[in-house]
């Protein structure tokens, strides 16, 4: 197990997904993880508190408009967090941090914005310019 130091963050001056590196990102996949988990525990409960009471007609239709919005909000959140899962498993198998296309690095700062992506920003760019040319035929 590596213990970080507190104030770590990665450096390109390291060598890249050196053990530092991939501990800071399995600790803020994990934390990210848990932090969407607590969040959705917090709408089952507030969801299972039971049906709509409010007598308005107007006022039962925001409630239910409100309840849709988090029930989406949390279907993001699920599907986030099956993405997160397999961050962890790619930092266990040793291909987190490359590219599943190129298997060039991701790049720090892209990790950094985004710790789940798979794509290099150049194969991320060209996925999308592919899913246009499609999506407009």
């Amino acid at each position: 197990m590596i213990t970080l130091p507190p104030d770590y963050t990665p450096s390109e001056a390291e060598e890249f997904m050196n053990p530092l590196q991939v501990e800071y990102f399995r600790q803020r996949l994990l934390k990210w993880r848990a932090d969407l988990l607590k969040e959705a525990g917090g709408t089952l409960a507030s969801l299972s508190e039971g049906g709509i009471h409010e007598a308005d007609v107007t006022d039962r239709a925001s409630v239910e408009t409100d309840r849709a919005l988090e029930l989406r909000t949390r279907d993001r959140a699920r599907k986030l967090i099956g993405k997160i899962n397999l961050a962890l498993q790619r930092i266990d198998n040793g291909s987190y941090g490359y590219c599943e296309e190129t298997g060039e690095p991701i790049g720090l700062k892209r990790l950094d914005a985004r710790p789940i992506a798979t794509l290099s920003i150049e194969a991320q760019e060209r996925h999308e310019r592919m899913e246009k040319i499609h999506r407009d035929d």
